[in-house]
């Protein structure tokens, strides 16, 4: 009597899951550790307060663009290198005076590469009514 081998069919569910695992491992094998603790400290950084050495509120922490920290002040964009940049609590602490100059072109550098403006032309919105 000969022997009868099955073949176990996998669900989707299950293929599925080992692909996904297959896929992350892929593209996380050549990250460091360093890295990810770089990457994450970074993020960390996002959506904080800062403020300047007197203790006065700058703004708002938007974004870490490779080793400069964007703050959103008022209506402009700073941009403060994160050797500068202290943590304190839920709040972020610029070490040493702003150069308010430098970060304000900093910023807007930043702020020109990340948006895309959108003209708009007047003389379609004066039409349209």
């Amino acid at each position: 009597m000969p022997v009868k081998r099955t073949m176990r069919i996998s669900t989707f569910p299950e293929a599925l899951f080992f692909e996904t695992i297959a896929i992350l491992y892929f593209f996380n094998r050549g990250r460091k550790s360093e890295e990810l603790e770089e990457e994450e400290y970074k993020n960390s950084l996002i959506c904080r307060f800062v403020l300047d050495g007197i203790g006065r509120k700058v703004g708002e922490s938007v974004a870490v663009d490779k080793d400069i920290l964007i703050i959103k002040s008022k209506n402009t964009y700073l941009g403060v290198p994160l050797k500068h940049i202290e943590e304190d609590g839920k709040t972020l602490l610029v070490k040493g005076l702003i150069d308010r100059y430098n970060a304000e072109m900093m910023g807007e550098t930043w702020r020109r590469e990340s948006f895309k403006e959108l003209k708009h032309d007047k003389t379609e919105e004066d039409n349209e009514f």
